[in-house]
């Protein structure tokens, strides 16, 4: 028995599918680990998370026991017990479980009971649900570990503290979403330890993985509520918890406490580390993307440099004849202030090749979309162009208002790898851009600008896709403050139209809206992956069918 214990929470990055590095890593951070007890993993951290279907291989199975193995060989040197995340099979199915490794074996398994079954998650189909998990026995101390989902229900933490648990330690994979700082600590964790009277470990990890960003913000919360430990959000961070056994309950000291960023700096860090790990970890050399004085690939550039130096990041400006001359000085003015390459190509020649190709089979109709269309086509055939021909990811740079109704070019500015503004509505990218020009995001100190990121223009002036003369946004759109309010009560909150005309807005344009929001789906399933911000973003979360006739009204 001990009345003494140091826990060292290990709130790391992974490399889904790469088990050997990630064992690895394990390994770099035990050795750091100096004078703990035990040291505690991410959830699935041997495989990395999600790891989607990759979990069916059974190939990755047999390499996650092997590196299991290794692991628990490598505890028979006397420094700390490992916690650790992997995946096993057993009867024909697989469990999503937590191992202790310690004196060189495996020496208890821990199943998860909860399977989240919704937005981004698809545990149920991929793994079977443990049973109500036993605590675990450790140099005399019960230690409970509910894994993740476990600690949003009732259930699996009640049944631990029937079972004589003394601690909680909750292994983690929470991706980031706005205010989800406070649900996990207070709605969830708060609840938990009322309930129980027990102190809980929360840990998480950072970094992103495809559209899914990790934001860490790991804690200790003592049974009393207080907050023990606070580790940072966005970065990697190892934390010896001190825990003491005071009137027959354990206890962690207070620890350096760590304050979370507040929105929209949050929001910006979530995309400068997703679009950092996103390219990084595909190999690519940087990213290429149009610059045409707007706001939309003003921000997407200051992003790209954030996350990963001026040095990777090509913006190129594409003119046409309506090109305004506002526009091409703000485009070359965010590049000086960005440091990056910048290269003018117009798309005049190739606009006339079209009109000429196209003349005779147009003959007697009237300009319209069409040929709006075609520009944008010809500007992602030419980005395209330049990312075949060097190597860097076409950026793209459409936000999620746009991305919603179907204000979006299929094959032109769709084109791309990925987006950082995917899940951002208007009205969002406008905070970022006010916020980034006064702050600099904590994970782009000293890779980005230390000041201003892009005139003041080009926040001001009202936004337009220059596809012909004199355009604006608001020609065939309601403002955007309008307009985002109704997008956000359609897909964030499944509003139907009378609802959000009980909000106060005009029945016909609500109609209007859900209309273009539902037959825009199709643009939708062939758009590039996007950082997730909110609670429905397009993709993983949102799951429409195409061809759908149903309206709310």
């Amino acid at each position: 028995m001990t009345d003494k214990l140091v826990i060292a929470l290990a709130q790391m990055t992974q490399s889904v599918g790469d088990l050997k590095a990630n064992a690895d890593a394990m390994l770099e951070w035990r050795a750091r680990a100096t004078g703990a007890d035990l040291i505690v993993y991410p959830e699935l951290q041997l495989i990395g998370y999600p790891p989607e279907d990759l979990v069916l291989k059974p190939a990755l199975v047999t390499q996650a026991n092997y590196q299991l193995d290794r692991l628990a060989q490598e505890t028979a040197d006397g420094g700390p017990a490992m916690l650790v995340g992997t995946v096993v099979a057993a009867q024909g199915v697989l469990f999503n479980v937590v191992a202790l490794l310690e004196n060189g074996a495996v020496t208890a398994i821990r199943q998860k009971r909860e399977l989240p079954n919704y937005g981004t998650f698809d545990e149920k189909r991929l793994f079977a649900p443990g049973p109500l998990p036993a605590p675990i026995d450790f140099k005399g101390v019960r230690i409970g570990v509910p894994i993740c989902e476990d600690i949003w229900f009732p259930f699996v933490t009640a049944h631990l503290k029937a079972e004589g648990a003394d601690i909680l330690i909750s292994p983690n994979g929470s991706p980031y979403e706005v205010d989800k700082d406070d649900r996990r600590l207070n709605s969830v964790a708060g609840t938990r330890v009322r309930e129980t009277g027990l102190p809980l470990v929360y840990l998480n990890r950072v970094g992103g993985q495809d559209e899914l960003v990790f934001d860490g913000a790991s804690f200790v919360m003592n049974g009393d509520l207080s907050l023990a430990q606070q580790l940072p959000d966005w970065e990697e961070a190892l934390a010896l918890t001190q825990w003491e056994k005071r009137d027959g309950q354990w206890v962690c000291l207070p620890g350096e406490p760590h304050a979370l960023d507040d929105r929209p700096a949050d929001i910006y860090n979530a995309m400068v580390l997703g679009l950092r790990d996103y390219v990084n970890r595909n190999r690519f050399p940087g990213v290429v993307l149009g610059l045409s004085g707007g706001i939309d690939s003003a921000l997407s550039a200051a992003v790209a440099v954030d996350a990963l130096g001026p040095d990777r990041v090509w913006c190129v400006m594409m003119p046409s004849r309506f090109t305004s001359q506002d526009s091409l000085d703000d485009a070359v003015e965010c590049a000086r202030l960005l440091g990056v390459r910048y290269d003018t190509i117009p798309i005049e020649p190739a606009v006339a090749a079209f009109d000429s190709m196209l003349a005779p089979v147009f003959d007697g109709r009237q300009r319209d979309l069409t040929e709006e269309n075609i520009q944008s086509r010809i500007r992602g055939v030419t980005l395209m162009a330049l990312s075949n021909k060097y190597g860097h990811m076409l950026l793209t740079t459409g936000n999620k208002s746009e991305m919603s109704v179907g204000y979006a070019t299929i094959y032109g500015d769709m084109a791309g790898g990925y987006s950082v503004l995917k899940d951002a509505y208007k009205t969002t990218v406008f905070d970022l851009c006010r916020w980034r020009n006064a702050h600099v995001p904590s994970l782009g100190a000293g890779i980005g600008p230390q000041g201003p990121v892009m005139p003041d223009r080009v926040i001001t002036k009202p936004p337009s896709a220059e596809l012909r003369d004199n355009q604006r946004d608001d020609d065939s759109l309601p403002p955007y403050e309008i307009l985002d309010p109704i997008l956000y009560g359609l897909v964030e909150e499944e509003l139907s139209v009378d609802e959000l005309v009980a909000r106060g807005f005009e029945k016909e344009t609500v109609a209007r809206i859900e209309r273009l929001l539902y037959i825009a789906e199709y643009k939708r399933r062939q758009s590039p992956p996007g950082v997730k911000l909110g609670t429905r973003n397009f993709g993983r979360d949102r799951r429409y069918p195409i061809t759908n006739g149903f309206r709310t009204i």
